[in-house]
């Protein structure tokens, strides 16, 4: 039942576009206006929030909505039954704030009851009802639709409709996390509305009435390619009166409309050369806040892999992990504010502790370790034991400059205690298909989290050999603990497990954890008061009252 959210495929820095340099006070101002007028989005005041977007979606009807972009959108449009407080554990019943459900209870081991919102309406005007519930777990479980949740919710969760305002939620066993999967997955569709529609049509219709939803906006105009615009449907917590987002083509386009002063917010400024654009601009302000993403660089372990001689020796993979200094190196390439896990986690994972036990960063021992395991200094200053030279690949992706620069700065590192090392790049579906036929020694990959930890079982137990486990590390003492902490209802008891399992893996050193990066949203100084949740960064314009002004 893990869910995986794919490699990260980190925008490398481009040079600033024609246009970008810098303007001026009322110059600017009046360009901004002007273009606003010919686009047809008119002044971005008065309660209008505009949203500077990199690239546009296929679709915001959520299960169909595998873009940033889209989900952002989409939960503005629609609703959960509950949403999770953010940074609070999975597993905590206590942790979760009603949505489109006013309560709820549990029934027994296996069963939860859902009462919804009273009066609760489609912005089409029709009640919402617990039909509307029962259908959206149907839909989400759908193969024709293979939403992203779909491996947790078929087969694993009903939707029963006990009456039109109350629906009854039906597990197939016991864990500790069924709140969970029955509150965030699933944002609930208006049946009366796609019903009568074949599922294997939904991705093709571009119809705008169809996308009714119970949340606080409406969608009323999308000029594909340019702007989809929402406006507020009263109440709800919504605050601004529309909601815009501007589709550009890339980061560059995007910041030069923040630049401009023709959006208010972007989510993602990007590497350190585009965040000292934006902050040359007194008018603008980073908002620091923490990543889903984590990345790594992992050894290949199979047996008969070519460099399996080599990473296959816990002591060498050990000794070498000594050897990186990970807080600098994730500084360095993703700037202030990031960080070095102490496993397979971003800062927003709960199971994140400081007291998990990690490598240290130390050359010496790293060359004791070296010298320990039988790897002795040879010719041209690298390292062998007998005849095999200590030497291996990594494999990076060309989409990304900063795993390449990573890669280049662990070349470094090992060379400096007798390791040679080499960089091979490839496109993007050749990294993945070489990654799944194990054809690599080492690889720099990237992952978001989800809020639950249970996707790292997909990544590194050894039930992910087939899955995401691209390396085969495979521990029965890692696979116990995960599989214990998984279990676990009582918080402080799961958080210790998980803990003991993160010290397992650590010290057999599959993996160097190498950073989790901090992002940095632009926004203008109409946002004073935003707050972000890095799973929805813009949820603060529906729950406050933030436009300054207003």
């Amino acid at each position: 039942m893990a869910i995986a959210f794919g490699f990260l495929a980190t925008s490398g820095c481009r040079e600033p576009g024609a246009g970008a340099g810098p303007a001026t006070g009322a110059r600017r101002v009046a360009d901004a206006r002007a273009a606003e007028e010919a686009d047809g989005l008119g002044a971005i005041r008065g309660g209008t929030v505009v949203i500077a977007a990199t690239g546009e979606p296929a679709s915001v009807l959520p299960p169909l909505a595998v873009e940033t972009v889209a989900r952002d959108i989409g939960d503005f449009v629609y609703e959960r039954l509950a949403d999770l407080e953010p940074g609070r554990p999975t597993i905590d019943t206590t942790a979760f704030r009603p949505r489109l459900a006013s309560s709820w209870e549990r029934v027994d081991s296996l069963t939860w009851r859902f009462h919804l919102r009273p009066a609760a309406r489609w912005s089409d005007g029709h009640p919402v009802t617990a039909e509307d519930v029962r259908f959206s777990f149907d839909v989400f479980s759908d193969s024709a639709l293979d939403a992203p949740a779909r491996a947790i919710l078929s087969g694993h969760v009903r939707a029963v409709a006990e009456d039109s305002a109350t629906v009854r939620l039906e597990f197939s066993e016991a864990y500790p996390e069924q709140l969970y999967d029955a509150t965030y997955h699933v944002r609930i569709l208006p049946r009366h509305v796609w019903a009568a529609l074949p599922r294997e049509e939904w991705a093709r219709d571009t119809a705008l009435a169809r996308l009714v939803g119970s949340g606080p906006y409406r969608v009323v105009e999308w000029r594909r390619g340019q702007y989809l615009r929402l406006v507020t449907r009263g109440g709800l917590g919504a605050t601004a009166r529309e909601l815009v987002w501007r589709f550009a083509p890339d980061p560059d386009a995007a910041l030069n409309l923040m630049l401009a002063h023709r959006a208010d917010a972007m989510e993602l400024v990007g590497p350190p050369a585009m965040a000292d654009r934006a902050t040359r601009d007194t008018a603008l302000r980073l908002l620091r806040y923490p990543s889903a993403a984590y990345g790594f660089l992992g050894f290949n372990l199979a047996r008969g892999a070519r460099a399996a001689p080599v990473l296959g020796d816990r002591a060498t993979r050990r000794a070498l992990a000594m050897a990186v200094d990970r807080a600098a190196l994730a500084r360095a390439t993703f700037g202030p504010g990031s960080a070095a896990p102490p496993g397979p986690m971003s800062r927003l994972l709960w199971i994140w502790s400081d007291s998990i036990a990690v490598l240290p960063f130390d050359t010496a021992a790293a060359e004791r370790a070296l010298d320990r395991a039988g790897w002795r200094p040879g010719p041209g200053g690298v390292r062998r034991r007998g005849n095999a030279p200590l030497a291996f690949d990594i494999l990076v992706p060309a989409t990304s400059s900063s795993r390449r620069q990573l890669a280049t700065a662990l070349q470094e590192a090992w060379r400096r205690v007798g390791v040679r090392v080499t960089i091979t790049t490839v496109d993007f579906p050749v990294f993945q298909e070489r990654l799944g036929r194990g054809r690599f020694d080492a690889y720099i990959g990237a992952w978001l989290d989800e809020p639950s930890p249970r996707g790292l079982a997909d990544q590194w137990t050894r039930a992910g050999w087939s899955a995401l486990n691209y390396g085969h590390y495979g521990s029965a003492a890692f696979d116990s603990l995960f599989a214990m902490a998984r279990g676990e209802r009582e918080v402080p008891v799961a958080g210790r497990l998980y803990r003991e399992a993160m010290d397992t893996l650590n010290a057999d050193a599959p993996a160097i954890f190498l950073y989790t990066p901090a992002s940095a949203a632009v926004v203008s100084p109409r946002l004073e008061r935003l707050r972000i949740d890095p799973y929805n960064w813009l949820s603060g314009l529906r729950d406050e009252a933030l436009l300054a002004g207003r």
